[in-house]
C-alpha cells in the first residue's frame, strides 16, 4: 500500500509540472485522485481494485471536464472585442 501511494504521489507531482492543456492535466490528476479515493472506499467493502478502477474513471472524466472548461474560458477571454473609442489623427492644414 505504501509503494502504491508513493508511486501515485510521484506521478501526480510529475504530471503537475508538465506543460500542456488543462484538460489533459485535469484528467491525469483527477484519475489519480479518483483511484486513490476509490481504492480506499472500495477496500472498506473488500473490493479495492474495483473501487480504484471506478474512481479513476470518474475522476478522469471530472478532471477532464473541469480542465476543458478552463481551456475554453482562457481561449475565449483572449478574443473579446475591446472597444477603445474613436481615435482621430492629426489634422494638417495647408495654404
Amino acid at each position: 500500500m505504501k509503494r502504491i501511494f508513493i508511486t501515485m504521489i510521484a506521478i501526480s507531482s510529475l504530471a503537475s509540472c508538465a506543460t500542456g492543456p488543462n484538460a489533459q492535466r485535469g484528467a491525469v490528476i483527477g484519475g489519480l485522485g479518483g483511484a486513490a479515493v476509490g481504492g480506499i472506499i472500495g477496500n472498506q467493502s473488500g473490493r479495492g481494485l474495483e473501487g480504484a478502477a471506478i474512481g479513476a474513471g470518474l475522476g478522469a472524466l471530472a478532471g477532464n471536464a473541469i480542465g476543458d472548461s478552463q481551456d475554453r474560458r482562457y481561449y475565449y477571454n483572449d478574443r473579446y472585442y475591446n472597444h477603445r473609442g474613436y481615435r482621430h489623427g492629426r489634422y494638417y492644414y495647408y495654404d
